[in-house]
């Protein structure tokens, strides 16, 4: 991390740590920004249906996503998609004994007006992932600074929401110009043609371990079952029931990895009524089957436990 970001990230700490924090969400008084403090070490995720930005203060993070699991340190940052974690893990608390980040909502007119905003070459680039890789890393070292700055606002003589929102554009222009770029735009694109869809696929990251059919997803939103499955998979990228599938074995996994429960348990606990079949899709998913998978990854754990988890 750059010397401006690390100074940024400091000072922001230190001006969320003068709040006072409660355990889990609190509201602070600048709109759609909201500070995050956990002792504890599952964590839950913010639910809103907008995108928002979610930047590790102090501590390090592990989210479960249907992709797979990522890890985040102290001025690294997650942008929701349509595919959010519900929950994520501490992996390693501050040196006070706790978990901090901080979240920024943004609407989809926020975004939509930052990439009208752009000029037409810099969109192609993000789009076409033409920009180079020492553009993205220095705008997602901006990042904090921007978030610094966008916090400090509530301290202004003089309260300016002109000041906030322009402070947000910012925000988003660096996200949109850092390593996450080309995926939030995709992601708004999604949202902005898929309002219908974001609902039922909120209900699936919550019923996940229950059994339901596509035909019963497309009677809720009064769809046909074709238009209904064309439509979700534009959208989240893949069908409803694979989507299930992946939340189903991200989760297993999840169990399996932290809470150290058996093949058997696992499968049972996310849904599964076939040990064979889940570990022939677990397989499928992950490259190995459950045993192996899981006593390779403890084995990487306890040799590099500061290493990436894949």
């Amino acid at each position: 991390m750059g010397e401006n970001m690390n100074t940024a990230l400091e000072k922001l700490q230190a001006q969320v740590r003068d709040l006072s924090l409660g355990e889990g969400e609190n509201k602070t008084n600048i709109p759609f920004v909201t500070a995050w403090r956990f002792t504890r070490g599952k964590i839950e995720m913010p639910k809103t249906e907008n995108p928002y930005l979610y930047l590790v203060l102090d501590g390090m993070l592990r989210l479960y996503t249907p992709s797979g699991m990522l890890d985040y340190m102290a001025g690294q940052y997650s942008v929701s998609k349509i595919d959010t974690p519900l929950f994520g893990s501490v992996l390693a608390f501050s040196r006070q004994q706790d978990f901090l980040a901080l979240s920024v909502e943004f609407t989809v007119h926020d975004v939509i007006t930052a990439v009208l905003a752009l000029d037409n070459d810099l969109t192609e680039r993000i789009a076409g992932e033409a920009m180079k890789e020492q553009e993205m890393a220095a705008s997602d070292r901006a990042v904090p600074e921007s978030v610094y700055r966008l916090f400090s606002v509530r301290k202004e003589k003089v309260w300016s929401e002109f000041l906030r929102k322009n402070t947000m554009q910012e925000v988003i222009y660096y996200i949109l110009c850092g390593s996450c770029g080309k995926q939030f735009l995709q992601s708004i694109a999604a949202i902005g043609q898929a309002e219908e869809i974001y609902q039922a696929n909120s209900w699936i990251k919550e019923n996940f371990r229950s059994s339901f059919t596509v035909e019963e997803l497309a009677e809720q939103r009064n769809m046909s079952v074709s238009l209904f499955h064309q439509k979700f998979k534009s959208a989240v990228g893949m069908g409803p029931l694979q989507c299930q599938k992946r939340l189903r074995l991200t989760e297993a996994r999840r169990l399996m990895l932290d809470e150290k429960k058996n093949v058997t348990e696992a499968s049972l606990e996310v849904g599964y009524e076939s040990l064979s079949q889940f570990i022939r899709d677990y397989r499928k998913m992950f490259g190995a089957a459950p045993k192996e998978d899981i006593r390779s990854s403890l084995t990487d754990r306890a040799i590099n436990p500061d290493s990436p988890a894949g």
